[in-house]
């Protein structure tokens, strides 16, 4: 063998052997290329939100430069990566945000210290950034670039990655589907090993109401909601509708239907209350109309109670007036609050057995309505036929006729 080809050998196994290893070269991250020469030593393909990250760590510096790509969930919207020195979840994490500047489809990169269960504003974070920028590539990504100096002698981290949506730049809720919900886990810097961990979020939307004595999540507050809006009031209404027929229930079916009305109106309150609060602590209106249509049921509700102070006697001449506003307004805060719970259900993304529970329950409820209105029209034709001409022609008198 000549000395020029062992030379060639030579120069070959030297560069095999300087080449960055490519973690996970196997998957599909292996395949990503970045603009300005952008080069990583490692990738790995997260578990979730078809996202991945890319990083060439340097243990002697303690520095990490990192690329992290992943869809937002529309055009125009977030993604988001960070570092957890404290934890595995959203408290603690020292994240990278990426969304639209405002200008055109430019995108542009800031930094949050995440403390409790909010955003809060851009500002320093615990590792020192340089060199941090974000573009769309090729295929519609958003590809982030940064550069942190983390702590000596780090070599395993908690990460945690996000993808929402955005409007006019503003950071929106993010979905919180399982994918969303478990976008965490373990990141080995030295061997690119990485662990899911379930549950949390880096961007879950707070919690925590503070004029309340306790904690309302969104769970509870899609629950409060589903409760009183979709189920008291449309109790309260077939209550009012079909027990005045009978004349044995007279006057217990009022005063079952204002308590059913004023239990759900008091809970719905809450729900309504919490969404609210929960609303403004995102940045940006996200799902404006499931706030509007909420305010305006919370608001046809608020009239519907004091109207009741305004009910004139039964042969008042606007009695009828009274009743067509009455039977009207509540049966439209029905339509919208069953229209909303589902809105909500949507946007929080819940199991299909939460989905079926309430279909089940709004069915059944449905079903007693049906029945009802047959039982109560036969009662009332019954009795126009056998009461006397006196008494057909006489006032109108709710225990004779069907309700409106």
């Amino acid at each position: 063998m000549s000395v020029t080809r062992v030379l060639a050998l030579l120069a070959a196994a030297a560069l095999v052997v300087a080449a960055p290893a490519r973690v996970g070269a196997a998957g599909a991250c292996a395949a990503e290329r970045f603009s300005k020469n952008r080069v990583y030593a490692a990738c790995t393909d997260l578990p979730t939100l078809g996202a991945s990250v890319h990083w060439t760590y340097d243990p002697a510096a303690s520095s990490l430069s990192v690329a992290f790509v992943a869809a937002p969930p529309s055009s125009g919207g977030w993604v988001a990566w960070g570092l957890n020195p404290t934890g595995d979840g959203m408290s603690g994490t020292q994240a990278l945000v990426a969304a639209p500047t405002g200008a055109g489809s430019a995108y542009g990169v800031q930094t949050y210290a995440i403390q409790g269960t909010s955003l809060g504003s851009p500002g320093p974070i615990a590792y020192k950034t340089s060199d941090l920028a974000a573009e769309v590539g090729a295929d519609g990504r958003v590809q982030m670039f940064g550069k942190l100096a983390l702590q000596n002698g780090t070599g395993e981290v908690n990460q945690v990655w996000q993808v929402g949506p955005a409007s006019g730049g503003d950071i929106g809720i993010h979905a919180m589907a399982a994918a969303n919900m478990g976008a965490k886990g373990k990141l080995n810097l030295v061997t690119g090993a990485t662990t899911a961990v379930s549950g949390g979020s880096i961007l879950r939307k707070k919690n925590i109401v503070n004029s309340y004595p306790c904690f309302f999540s969104l769970q509870t507050h899609g629950i409060l909601n589903a409760v009183s809006w979709g189920i008291l009031l449309p109790m309260g209404a077939i209550v009012a509708r079909y027990l005045k027929t009978f004349k044995s229930a007279d006057p217990a079916w009022f005063y079952l239907h204002v308590a059913c009305q004023l239990i759900g109106y008091a809970v719905g309150v809450s729900g309504w209350a919490t969404g609210i609060h929960l609303g403004n602590l995102s940045k940006g209106i996200t799902y404006s109309l499931h706030r509007n249509i909420g305010i305006a049921v919370f608001a046809l509700g608020t009239v519907q109670i004091f109207a009741l102070f305004l009910r004139p006697k039964k042969d008042h001449k606007l009695r009828v007036y009274w009743n067509v506003y009455h039977h009207s307004v509540g049966y439209t805060i029905i339509i919208l609050g069953i229209v909303n719970i589902f809105k909500g259900m949507s946007i929080l993304d819940v199991a299909q057995k939460w989905k079926t529970g309430y279909i089940i329950a709004i069915a059944i409820l449905g079903g007693v309505s049906v029945a009802l209105e047959v039982i109560t029209w036969a009662i009332v034709l019954k009795r126009r036929k056998t009461e006397d001409k006196a008494y057909n022609g006489g006032a109108s008198n709710n225990n004779g006729h069907l309700p409106m």
